[in-house]
């Protein structure tokens, strides 16, 4: 088994940007290791390091003669047994254990068959596994090498950059390292190539590569497509085009503004909820069938409802039954990059958002369809003043210019509140009473500093030690409400 030895500064790359689908932490060896083995080989491969803790830090471990022939042993006891190599790491006292993708999926453990979904291993039910054997021997598109493009030749640095912003992920000179563990691209025979993913995500003229993979938006006149009012086709990388459509949208529905009594700053309210339509988009680019070449991801304006659907019913394995409840990824690489920079919270909980936006803003229900094309159906609603509590005026004409304002979650109030002058990260969990780094950051630091309520007292080293955060004045004139 061919594999590449981790380097130091790869190592430290990969502590940077944590877990992720082909990335697991473990701080020893116990008896959950043989689920990330089978995980990891029923998917795409990976690499659990042994030695480093929920904090993504070196904490080191027992890489003695007899760890490893533990490892080994739980390997061997998965049926079929996963191959894997273990790599020593004496400097840090670190293992790494690097997990091929198997050749003869599905393999078990003692505690049942696993599937990496995003930084989780996901148990499997008995449809996953059916639906997994049946699927056996299909090419996943987002996973498939570019073996015709020159990777620097196509690759957009500016798009890559912006990326590694959103993630919190510092620039690195390796960049085909950077990629490998991003999931965007893979060594074959010693050379690096981008994959799909790569190429949808970071590429120049990804649209130009892949003529399928545009977004296509249009407005319609009446309830029909016999009149187009206006049509954008969104031919940019991934992010772009969720970005771009929603601003297409925006630019196009309802807009009113609402002055109450507890304020006499104006707020703008679009008709339908902003999160709503933003999880409506991702859904469809991460979960469409790429396969499918005849059909774009469409985002469509009616007189009396917004569509929004891309190719491809539900992903094999997910009964209609478990649809809004349970996450099986139909492109695995694409949903874990979404979820590295914050477009995904979580796997599988788009829906639920969705369903969520539209109570707490008094708008219909959504309206889900699902066979050969999975499609979103956003009744339009009609406003009514509510005058004994607000003066509410209401443009009926669409805007050009977007409008965006963030909203702000209990979480986000909650760290407003308790952040006084300049707090470190470990200061303010303490001050919040939280004990879960990654809640901490997916709920009330990431958030905060996305709605631009508090930044960075070193912005140009996002991951320094030395890293402090203070409000902005964004954030001094909330806290002050």
């Amino acid at each position: 088994m061919r594999y590449r030895p981790t380097t130091e500064e790869e190592l430290s790359l990969i502590l940077e940007e944590g877990e992720g689908y082909t990335l697991e932490f473990k701080q020893t060896v116990n008896s959950d290791l043989p689920k990330e083995l089978v995980a990891f080989a029923n998917a795409s491969g990976g690499r659990v390091l042994i030695g480093v803790d929920d904090n993504n830090t070196i904490v080191g471990c027992d890489t003695s003669n007899k760890t490893l022939s533990q490892i080994e042993s739980m390997a061997t006891s998965c049926d079929p047994p996963v191959a894997i190599h273990i790599e020593k790491l004496p400097q840090q006292e670190l293992l790494v254990i690097h997990v091929p993708e198997g050749a003869n999926r599905p393999h078990r453990c003692n505690k049942g068959f696993f599937l990496r979904n995003g930084a989780n291993s996901q148990k499997m039910s008995t449809e996953d596994i059916t639906a997994f054997i049946q699927a056996e021997g299909k090419i996943r598109f987002d996973q498939r090498l570019r073996l015709d493009l020159d990777w620097k030749d196509a690759l957009d640095s500016k798009r890559l950059d912006h990326y590694l912003q959103l993630a919190n992920i510092s620039p690195k000179p390796d960049i085909a390292n950077l990629l490998t563990n991003l999931g965007a691209g893979e060594y074959k025979d010693d050379q690096f190539y981008l994959n799909q993913t790569g190429v949808l995500f970071f590429a120049k003229e990804p649209t130009q590569r892949l003529f399928h993979v545009n977004v296509v938006c249009a407005l319609f006149k009446g309830t029909s497509k016999a009149y187009i009012l206006d049509r954008k086709d969104l031919t940019g990388s991934i992010l772009e085009n969720i970005e771009d459509a929603l601003i297409f949208l925006k630019k196009h529905l309802q807009m009113r503004w609402e002055i109450t009594e507890k304020s006499t700053r104006r707020k703008e309210i679009l008709e339908l909820p902003e999160v709503a339509l933003r999880e409506a988009i991702i859904n469809s680019v991460c979960h469409r069938d790429y396969l499918e070449e005849g059909a774009n991801v469409m985002v469509e304006i009616f007189d009396d409802r917004v569509e929004i659907y891309n190719p491809g019913g539900l992903p094999k394995g997910l009964q209609e039954k478990d649809f809004g409840r349970r996450s099986v990824c139909r492109n695995p690489n694409i949903a874990s990059l979404l979820l590295r920079c914050d477009y995904i919270e979580k796997m599988g909980s788009g829906i639920e958002r969705i369903h969520t936006a539209l109570v707490e803003a008094r708008c219909p229900g959504v309206k889900i369809h699902f066979n050969t094309m999975f499609s979103l159906e956003f009744p339009r609603p009609t406003f009514i003043p509510e005058t004994d509590s607000a003066d509410i005026i209401t443009d009926r004409t669409p805007h050009d210019t977007p409008h965006d304002t963030p909203h702000v979650t209990p979480h986000v109030e909650r760290l407003l509140t308790v952040l006084q002058g300049e707090m470190a990260r470990g200061e303010l969990m303490e001050a919040l009473e939280l004990k879960d780094r990654k809640n901490f950051s997916q709920e009330y630091l990431t958030p905060a500093l996305h709605g631009g309520f508090i930044e960075m007292t070193i912005p140009d080293k996002p991951k320094s030690k030395l890293q402090k955060y203070r409000l902005t004045d964004k954030g001094r004139i909330h806290a002050a409400k």
